[in-house]
């Protein structure tokens, strides 16, 4: 992986004001890819990741709400329990590798 290329980040959030929870949602929908309920995957340069934290810093009020944004390796290993988020078609990839496959 490039030293400043993009890089695969899962963001969580727990807003506690609704206005600003769909603020937040639909501003991260528009960047990345849901997982679950409060939590996005997405891929993003340096600058990107700049931008993504300073919109989101514009969106909350750091007081009440809590976002946490997590590097996720470029070998990512995935352990899930319960429904699947995503429908079997739908893939997460980098450069070719599937990242949901076992053991990658």
């Amino acid at each position: 992986m490039a030293l400043n290329g993009p890089r695969l980040y899962l963001v969580c959030y727990d807003i506690t004001e609704p206005k600003r929870l769909g603020r937040v949602h639909r501003f991260l929908r528009d960047r990345g890819m849901p997982v679950q309920y409060s939590v996005f995957t997405a891929q993003l340069t340096a600058k990107g990741l700049a931008r993504l934290l300073d919109g989101l810093s514009q969106r909350i009020d750091a007081r009440a709400d809590d976002v946490r944004v997590y590097p996720l390796p470029a070998r990512l290993e995935r352990l899930c329990l319960g429904m699947q988020a995503f429908p079997d078609d739908v893939m997460l990839i980098e450069a070719g590798v599937d990242l949901l496959q076992p053991g990658r």
